[in-house]
């Protein structure tokens, strides 16, 4: 039965609900609806003019309605009288293909009827930084490793304290918070969940952390490279496949090879085998390619991949598997738009299902230190306009996402490197000014 928003509201004494969509550069936008006007809006969407955001629109398409999933409305811990709720973009009846949280849903739908139900847990990492962005914002935050630094994140408790109680709150079982690998960087676990929902909390989770920062007279980044030297920020994702139940790990299988069933290698086989078409989606910025093609940090590494490589429980390659019926794709960065991660997560995996694709063979070895001695295994993409090559290249993953994701991502997105490409920089000055 779906839930009554209207009734939710006069039980919950709720004023106004945000009606909440992602575009395609993870950016959020929503609309603030009294709760007098909220019936309506369930029924028939609140009205955007969708060019006026990151979706390949024009002006004279017609109005782009966003229908709130009342199932995902969440009471702002921080301000009661206001919910949160996600909703799917629609125009003239009819879904929104390119939209990011309509195109999970409809890969989510594409797993069910082959049985499997995908679920994952985040780690989204990100930094407390002045309200200027130009610095952290601790200024005795300068240890060399600075990773789970006890006095350092007890110097933001009230911050890293405020965000675990509200998740406390709405039930998304917390269970660990820390100070990370770079100075002024954070980073909070909960647990893991069907795809749909980490993603709506992912998304919820990214305006509560910049809120509540806020509230404290800081600002958060979840900026893959916010700063020369320091480790950038990850968004690694936990994932493993059930049966529809959620009852049975179909990735678990304790006779084989690091705990992964066979038909969790064919997953695994299909994340490897797309992994440099992934990277336009899982470090969709300029930026991001900072911290995947980074050189070493003031910590000693990076913590970042940049060869297309699996192993077992060490975490120097693209993929781990830290133990029986699950892996870890450390490739996401903190830019990442939380629907597109588990969409590609989710495309990926059943292209490699369909095709029983071979993950190829494992590593142990410290990338870091021996990466060199690897033969046969691709570097990820340099830049952006590479990744954005790759993906165009990989017909069988655009087409899983959907053509008319695909053209419009790829559209906006070289838009954007074209963009990055005509402007000026100091080191252009600095190094071709006395040529």
């Amino acid at each position: 039965m779906t839930l009554d928003l209207a009734s939710f509201a006069k039980d919950r004494g709720i004023k106004y609900f945000m009606i909440s969509y992602t575009d395609l550069f993870g950016g959020q936008r929503a609309k603030l609806v009294p709760t007098e006007a909220i019936a309506d809006m369930q029924k028939n969407g609140a009205g955007f003019a969708g060019f006026a955001t990151w979706l390949d629109l024009t002006p004279a398409h017609p109005d782009l309605f966003a229908l709130p999933d009342a199932s995902s409305v969440i009471q702002l811990p921080w301000k009661k009288d206001v919910a949160w709720v996600a909703a799917d973009c629609v125009m003239e009846d009819q879904p929104v293909d390119q939209a990011p949280r309509v195109m999970l849903k409809r890969l989510v739908a594409e797993a069910a009827k082959e049985g499997l139900r995908v679920k994952t847990g985040v780690e989204p990492e990100f930094f407390l930084i002045s309200p200027d962005g130009g610095k952290i914002s601790d200024e005795f935050d300068t240890a060399e490793k600075p990773c789970y630094d006890q006095q350092a994140v007890m110097r933001r408790y009230d911050v890293i304290a405020e965000i675990c109680d509200y998740m406390l709150e709405l039930g998304w079982k917390p269970y660990q918070n820390d100070h990370e690998d770079a100075n002024g960087q954070f980073e909070m676990n909960w647990e893991y969940d069907d795809v749909l929902q980490t993603a709506d909390k992912h998304s919820f989770f990214k305006f509560m952390v910049k809120t509540v920062a806020e509230k404290h007279g800081l600002r958060a980044t979840f900026m893959p490279k916010p700063f020369k030297g320091l480790t950038g920020n990850g968004c690694h994702a936990h994932i493993s496949v059930w049966d529809l139940e959620g009852k049975t790990n179909a990735f678990a299988d304790k006779e084989m090879p690091f705990g992964l069933s066979a038909q969790g290698r064919t997953f695994l086989g299909g994340i490897m085998q797309h992994a440099s078409a992934l990277a336009a989606v899982t470090n969709p910025t300029v930026n991001s390619y900072k911290r995947i093609n980074a050189p070493r940090t003031i910590s000693g590494a990076t913590w970042a991949p940049n060869t297309v490589t699996w192993t077992g429980n060490n975490r120097t390659h693209m993929v781990r598997v830290p133990g029986p019926g699950r892996f870890e794709l450390r490739l996401p960065d903190g830019a990442v738009n939380p629907y597109l991660l588990q969409a590609i997560i989710i495309a990926a995996g059943l292209n490699g299902i369909r095709k029983n694709a071979d993950p190829g063979r494992h590593w142990d070895i410290d990338m870091y230190k021996e990466g060199h001695t690897v033969t046969g295994a691709p570097l990820l993409p340099l830049n952006l306009l590479d990744a954005l090559r790759e993906y165009d290249k990989d017909e069988e993953l655009k087409a899983t996402l959907g053509q008319s994701f695909s053209s419009a991502y790829l559209k906006l997105k070289h838009r954007e490197w074209n963009a990055y490409a005509s402007h000026f920089t100091d080191w252009e000055r600095q190094t071709t000014l006395d040529i």
